[in-house]
Order: structure tokens, then C-alpha cells, then sequence
């Protein structure tokens, strides 16, 4: 660009072309404030009025800035001076206001195109998907007179942002019954889907697939393949593919040592981390996460205290609620209780559930009664209706052998109706996750599903009572 600027302040006369030109050349490379400074200038030149492309050009680095002021500045002069409205132009209107949040402004810009293209309607999925409303998503996707791969990734990427792992499966499902041919970005959404529902046989469907189709291993879909081994419990696999991996950047080194952290692989995952300093990588807020993590699975009092003075000291990084949860949950486990309550007084924000719990649990394993009642009347007082605060601090009277103490927080629990949440579970089965919670009958099979379960539970005592008999002679 800067040899392109050059060329251009070079020329003796410039005609609009040669403007919007630059101006585009500007928003494409991502440098939107260079953009409206070239627009500025030609304004004030005052010889050439601004067309369709030009607006095309200064729409779009509103949006790359967020600045929805100036992008509804510039709307009203392409209404109020007559610039031709082509759907190139509203396409990129909408999707500015997308940027910018206004989905208000977004929906009015689609609901004035004639001739909706394919860009319309994917750029109003993702206008509901960033807000979550996928329900609307839905209903624009299905309206759409014909799709090509877009609009399938944008619906799927709106579910998986919206943590709805089997619902962007079953889009998928419908994307292979409707002969769309999935990209890597399809790859990529689906992969993110089995991360959160931890679906490993659907996940390993899909590095298949990635190997007999030849699609090319890039950074982004390989950190999304170590990631989706190493959540769903496959952890061999996550090494395996990460050292196969052609290239990797930081990403790709954070979601390794994440996943050897959640396995419980500590020294691997601070080896990891040292690795990637030294090859000159970037670590972020999550990099120190998985670090923070690694350490409060192996105890490492001195290790985490190192990686978080690091955090701000040499990488500048801000610390987040995440991060002191960890470290709380760090010097709580290894018994240094003041130090932790400490932390959680000074944090620059006011801690979370997590950060409370994780005091909580320290002062129940420790036998610190006082904190851990002061711990859990701040997680009451955050949600009042959450049952398993009043069980463990139930629990936690119980093992200090406060029996009446026990006998009186069930009873405010039924006082004030507090119910303990069913169970929960799932399990996947020919790549289709199905959820289970307790005395749940909603299943199509859930008949010959209890019928099973009632045999496998006359097995089990079947066996029980053998055993109890060899025993006994």
C-alpha cells in the first residue's frame, strides 16, 4: 500500500477511479483509518462527487471501526444525494450496521433490498446469530430460495457461538442430505461442535473426512482438531496430530497445553508453554489459563506464582476473572488459605461464583469452617437458588461433625423451596448425541431404554449376591 500511495500522490490528476481505487485497496488490507482519511482529502477536493464504489469503500471501514455514527452519516448522504442503491451497497450497509450493533438498522436496510443475493440473506443470519437469536436465524435460513455452503456456515457457527453443539450437528446432517459440499470452515464449526458435546466419534468422522477429501491441514482447522481430541478425552491422538501439523502458531501451542492441563499432564503442559516462549511466540489470556490450570492440577504453588506475575510483568496482559480464579483455586488447594482469601479481597473486580467457589472448596478440604461460611453466604447471596451451594455446605457441616448446623441449612433450603437440579448426561451413538436427565421419558426408545437398564440392574445384583457367596464360603 505504501508503494500504491506513493503512485497516487504522484499523479498530476486523479479521477474517481483512481480514488476508490485506493480507498478500497485501504479497507481490503484492513487499514480502514487510512481509508476515510483519503475520503476526507477528497472531499475537500470538491472536483468528484463520491459514487456507489466510493460509499461501497467508506460503509465498510465504518464497520471495520465500529463507529456507527459516522456509518449512519454516511447512509443518509447516499439517500439524500442520490448515489445509486445497488445490492452491493445495502449488503455492505447491513452488514456495517452488523459490525456496529444495530440490529434495528440491519433489518430495515434487508428488508428494502429487491433482489436479495445470497450475501443478503447469510449477512441477516449472522446479524441474529451475533445477538442469539437463532430461532430468527433459523427462520431467514429457511426462506432463503437457494444456498450455497455461506449460509450453512453461518447458521452452524451461530449454534456453536450459542453453545448448541447437537443443534449444529443436526444442521450438518442436514447439510450432507442437501448435497452442499462442506469447506473448511463447515470443518472447523463441526469440530467446535464436538468440543463442547465431547462427540469423539463424530469428531474422528471428520478428521477422516479431512484426510479422504485431501483438504489442506491449515493452522486453523489442525488447532481445531487438537482441540477436539484433547476435550473429548483423547489426549494420544491431540500429541499426535499436534506433531504432524505442518505449521502452528500460538493458537495451535495453547490449545495443546490446555488440553495436557485439563488431562492432568502438568509438567507436559509447562513444557509445552516453555517451548513455545522460546520459539518466540505470543502467549494470550487463555496460553496463561491453561498454564494456571496445569499448576493447580499438580500443585505447583511456586510455578503459579511465577506465570502469574509473568501475565502482567513481562507480556502486559490484563488479568482476567479466569485467571484469579485458577490462582485462588491453586493456593486454596495447597492449604494457603489467607493468602487465597487475600487475592479474592484485592481482585481490581468483584469476584465471581467460581472465584468463591473455588475459596469455598479449599476451606471445606482444609477444615476452615469460618471462611468457608463466609465463602458460601457470597455464593447465596449471587444465585439463592442454586441447590448445590446449600448441599455442600450441608456436606461441609457434616464432615466438621456440626450436625445441627447440617439440619438447619436443608431446612431453609425447603423453606425457601430450593429443589436439587436433575442429573444430566449424554452419550453418543452413531455420531447422533442423545441427553438423559433423571426419570426422563422424552426419548422416542425411553421404554425399551428403562427395560435395558432394568436388566443390567438384575445383572448387577445378580453378580453382587455370587460374589457374597464365594465369599462366604
Amino acid at each position: 500500500m505504501a508503494e500504491a500511495r506513493r503512485l497516487f500522490d504522484q499523479m498530476p490528476v486523479r479521477d474517481l477511479v483512481s480514488w476508490n481505487t485506493l480507498i478500497g485497496g485501504y479497507v481490503r488490507r484492513g487499514l480502514p483509518g487510512e481509508a476515510l482519511e483519503v475520503f476526507w482529502r477528497m472531499a475537500e477536493d470538491g472536483t468528484l462527487a463520491p459514487d456507489e464504489v466510493t460509499m461501497i469503500g467508506v460503509v465498510s471501514g465504518c464497520g471495520q471501526l465500529r463507529d456507527l455514527e459516522l456509518g449512519k452519516r454516511f447512509h443518509g448522504y447516499v439517500e439524500s444525494n442520490g448515489v445509486r442503491c445497488t445490492v452491493r451497497l445495502m449488503n455492505v450497509l447491513m452488514d456495517m450496521y452488523v459490525k456496529c450493533g444495530d440490529l434495528e438498522r440491519a433489518k430495515s436496510v434487508f428488508e428494502r433490498i429487491d433482489g436479495k443475493t445470497v450475501v443478503s440473506w447469510t449477512t441477516m443470519i449472522v446479524a441474529y446469530t451475533k445477538f442469539g437469536l437463532m430461532d430468527d436465524a433459523r427462520r431467514v435460513f429457511d426462506e432463503m430460495p437457494e444456498r450455497d455452503a455461506f449460509p450453512w456456515n453461518a447458521l452452524m457457527a451461530g449454534y456453536v457461538q450459542c453453545k448448541q453443539g447437537k443443534e449444529a450437528l443436526g444442521l450438518f446432517h442436514e447439510m450432507q442430505e442437501a448435497k452442499v459440499r462442506p469447506d473448511e470452515i463447515t470443518m472447523v464449526n463441526i469440530l467446535s461442535a464436538c468440543s463442547q458435546l465431547g462427540a469423539l466419534e463424530m469428531g474422528m468422522w471428520v478428521h477422516h473426512y479431512i484426510d479422504r477429501h485431501r483438504l489442506s491441514l491449515s493452522v486453523t482447522l489442525g488447532t481445531n482438531l487438537v482441540d477436539m481430541y484433547a476435550k473429548c478425552g483423547n489426549i494420544e491422538k491431540a500429541i499426535h496430530v499436534f506433531k504432524d501439523l505442518p505449521e502452528k502458531n500460538a493458537l495451535t501451542w495453547t490449545a495443546m497445553l490446555c488440553g495436557l492441563a485439563n488431562h492432568g499432564r502438568a509438567d507436559e503442559a509447562i513444557q509445552y508453554f516453555r517451548r513455545m516462549i522460546e520459539l518466540g511466540l505470543q502467549p494470550d489470556e487463555i496460553t496463561f489459563i491453561g498454564v494456571l490450570s496445569a499448576c493447580c492440577h499438580a500443585g505447583l504453588v511456586k510455578e503459579g506464582r511465577e506465570f502469574f506475575s509473568l501475565l502482567v510483568s513481562k507480556y502486559h496482559l490484563e488479568r482476567k476473572m479466569k485467571h484469579y480464579s485458577c490462582m485462588i483455586d491453586l493456593l486454596g488447594r495447597a492449604g494457603h488459605l489467607d493468602e487465597a482469601e487475600h487475592l479474592v479481597n484485592t481482585m481490581p473486580m468483584e469476584p465471581d461464583a467460581v472465584v468463591w467457589g473455588a475459596l469455598f472448596f479449599a476451606c471445606r478440604l482444609h477444615g476452615n469452617i469460618t471462611l468457608g461460611e463466609r465463602a458460601a453466604m457470597k455464593l447465596v447471596e449471587l444465585d439463592p437458588s442454586d441447590s448445590g451451594i446449600y448441599v455442600l455446605l450441608a456436606n461441609m457441616y457434616v464432615e466438621a461433625g456440626m450436625k445441627k448446623k447440617a439440619d438447619k441449612v436443608r431446612v431453609m433450603m425447603r423453606h425457601l423451596g430450593v429443589e436439587k437440579v436433575p442429573g444430566c448426561s449424554c452419550i453418543e451413538l452413531n455420531g447422533v448425541v442423545h441427553e438423559f436427565i433423571v426419570k426422563d421419558k422424552s426419548h422416542t426408545d425411553s421404554d425399551a431404554i428403562y427395560d435395558c437398564l432394568h436388566d443390567i440392574t438384575q445383572q448387577i445384583r445378580h453378580t453382587a449376591n455370587m460374589i457374597d457367596i464365594c465369599a462366604t464360603g
